[in-house]
């Protein structure tokens, strides 16, 4: 039997975990980092491995999922789970407003709760004492199937709510869905491994829950949020569904934090467009809004018609998923010689703008696809996403139609293409050969946070490559007045403003400078981080892997491809050609072994800043040890997010990183300033 030390630390190891849970998905404020977390759970499973008699059905450890089943039974709903009627217009909103009027015999609206509606799968949770005793899906509304050991494992679902006045028994029904962060990385997993991506985040939740291995499920990025009451007691139970919410959070149940109370048909409408504003801007997809009378007692007098409930109904966004036609298929030529298929397609109005291509990724996606010249396709776009081809309705295929095939040589200059072992992409092999990774090149080289030369736009870089002018970046620099003014549309004041800009650019820094030759992988935070650990690009060009894998952040791959780039005798030429151009820049001091105040964490900068510019906000960081970096991932410390910061906050919601507002930035600088 184990002694009172070791039952004593597994009852502290499951209220700390299910505290620090509770403050990851219901108060979005967590207080350790995953690996914390990660260490005290793999405590108390080797705690319950030696100890199986302290084993709990509550225990978080029981989130890792259990034996497959065969198949998934049948279970019954103590109460019909009800479909919504839908509204399409503010005028259906209004009609149903003044039905609810009518019936009640009331002279204006009754208070409403808006929510928004998820896009995900329907679910009732049941709690018997306050342990999760069964979860089942929705189904026909009267019978569902028993998914309990799958959604057990979902870390938003509580095991055991929190507090003292859980009754004996009670159903949460709400929704369980996959956010968009996880579901691009759950998607570019699944296309590097030549597994089958989903469709769409609603395909992804349901196909999730439907595995009979709840090991699976674990592994899936998954989260629940409540909406509703289904089976409970009478006796004090709440008297509107807005008191019901505060009482599920008061358990530790995760609601929306966008639920509002509204009075009438302009809050309504209001609401509904401030939420459709923010759509896009959410970690997670949302078809629509919820309303409904928020008085119980009103809900009872209202009602049912059919299998819908008369004081409730979903007003409908636009769809985000549209039919329309392949019209053909382009090969476009990146920077790094990637090539990538884009679908034109007849257009389409689909999340509120008119599309008329989508990108098809890589030709293991057309496989995917199976796709056919002329195929109806269904097109998804969704936050700030590309439109992408989702799938293809095969059964409207012409017998006639021929699939689409690799193309056999770069679609630009003709040189061959290769596919190297272990990537999805084609790439063309012509290097600065082919015209469009010149283009490309001369884009990137020249841009903002490159070399910065205002003026060289994507139209005269077009001209410059196509007339000769320019062979490779360093003959930016050759540029002469008579050569500009031959250009379409160049005149005399353009073309001085043009190579004075040129020539401002020969001053710059090595870390821009090293962005700025596009080596492959190699983004601003990987060139900051390399001129910062070997000073100059002697040092640089002159390392070898074993170096370059010294520098913080930089792997295997992108030690290759820095290393490759300085071993190219076309390249060696172009950066000697550059250097007798003139381009210079200070001595970079090498980054010391110990850094500030901020060393170790990793810092992203989005959104518009009002007391300085994000190069400046990013600069104060880096001079006090932290690292920057452009995109928000699971390696993310804090997000400083100002407004407009977008896609960037919503994946930081969703991985649970920590946000921040200018004015708590400008506090922690000052604190930890030397």
């Amino acid at each position: 039997m184990p002694g009172d030390d070791i039952r004593n630390r597994v009852h502290s190891l499951r209220e700390q975990l299910e505290r620090w849970n509770h403050e990851y998905y219901i108060l979005d404020s967590p207080t350790v980092p995953d690996q914390e977390y990660d260490g005290a759970l793999r405590e108390l499973q080797t705690l319950e491995e030696a100890h199986p008699e302290l084993r709990d059905a509550s225990s978080p450890t029981q989130r890792v999922g259990a034996a497959p089943l065969s198949a998934f039974s049948s279970v019954e709903h103590p109460m019909p789970m009800l479909s919504l009627d839908n509204a399409f217009s503010d005028e259906e909103l209004a009609a149903f407003l003044k039905r609810v009027v009518d019936r009640l015999d009331v002279d204006s609206v009754p208070e409403l709760v808006a929510e928004p509606k998820l896009d995900g799968i329907a679910v009732s949770l049941i709690y018997r004492e306050g342990l999760l005793e069964r979860a089942a899906t929705r189904g026909d509304g009267t019978y569902g199937e028993d998914i309990t050991l799958n959604v057990r494992t979902i870390r938003s679902v509580p095991l055991k709510l929190r507090g003292a006045s859980c009754p004996a028994l009670v159903e949460i029904r709400g929704e369980i869905f996959m956010p968009r962060a996880g579901f691009e990385a759950f998607n570019e997993h699944a296309r590097r491994h030549g597994e089958k991506p989903f469709v769409n985040p609603r395909n992804a939740a349901a196909g999730s829950l439907r595995q009979l291995d709840s090991k699976i499920t674990a592994r899936r990025p998954l989260e629940f949020c409540a909406y509703a009451s289904g089976q409970h007691p009478e006796e004090g139970w709440p008297g509107s569904h807005w008191d019901v919410l505060q009482l599920f959070a008061s358990w530790g149940v995760p609601i929306s934090r966008y639920a509002e109370r509204l009075s009438g048909l302009d809050d309504c409408i209001d609401y509904f467009h401030r939420l459709g504003d923010e759509r896009d801007a959410l970690s997670f997809d949302i078809d629509g809004i919820v309303y409904k009378v928020n008085d119980f007692a009103a809900q009872r007098e209202l009602g049912f018609v059919a299998r819908a409930p008369r004081w409730s109904i979903a007003r409908k966004f636009p769809a985000q998923e549209a039919v329309t036609k392949v019209t053909g298929v382009e090969f476009q030529v990146g920077r790094t010689g990637a090539i990538t298929p884009v679908a034109r397609l007849e257009p389409v109005f689909v999340g509120g703008v008119t599309v008329s291509n989508a990108t098809l990724h890589n030709m293991d996606e057309i496989a995917r696809l199976n796709l056919h010249h002329g195929d109806s396709v269904v097109v998804r776009r969704a936050g700030d996403v590309i439109p992408q081809v989702v799938s293809v309705i095969a059964e409207r295929r012409e017998e006639s139609s021929a699939p689409i095939d690799a193309p056999p040589s770069c679609p630009v200059c003709q040189s061959p293409v290769e596919r190297v072992a272990g990537e999805a992409t084609l790439r063309c092999t012509g290097g600065l050969v082919c015209a469009a990774q010149l283009k490309a090149a001369v884009r990137h080289f020249a841009s903002r946070r490159a070399m910065d030369i205002d003026g060289l736009g994507e139209k005269i870089v077009e001209q410059l490559v196509d007339r000769g002018l320019v062979r490779d970046v360093a003959d930016l620099f050759k540029l002469e007045q008579g050569a500009l003014l031959s250009l379409e549309r160049m005149g005399e004041k353009s073309a001085a403003k043009l190579l004075a800009a040129i020539d401002a650019s020969r001053q710059t820094t090595l870390p821009r400078f090293i962005f700025a030759l596009g080596v492959r992988e190699v983004g601003e935070a990987t060139a900051l981080a390399l001129a910062n650990h070997f000073g100059t690009l002697e040092a640089l060009s002159g390392a070898d892997l074993d170096d370059l894998l010294e520098v913080p952040d930089v792997g295997p791959v992108v030690a290759e491809h820095v290393h490759g780039f300085f071993r190219a005798d076309a390249n060696l030429g172009v950066l000697r050609r550059l250097l007798e151009a003139g381009i210079a820049w200070p001595a970079v001091a090498v980054a010391p072994e110990v850094g500030g105040a901020l060393d170790g964490q990793v810092w992203v900068v989005s959104g518009k800043l009002e007391s300085q510019s994000r190069d400046e906000a990013e600069a104060a960081l880096r001079a006090l040890g932290a690292r920057t970096a452009k995109s928000v991932s699971g390696k993310t410390t804090v997000l400083l997010a100002g407004p407009g910061a977008g896609s960037k906050l919503s994946k930081a919601e969703s991985l649970g990183v920590e946000v921040i507002s200018e004015a708590e930035f400008l506090t922690r600088l000052e604190a930890a300033a030397p």
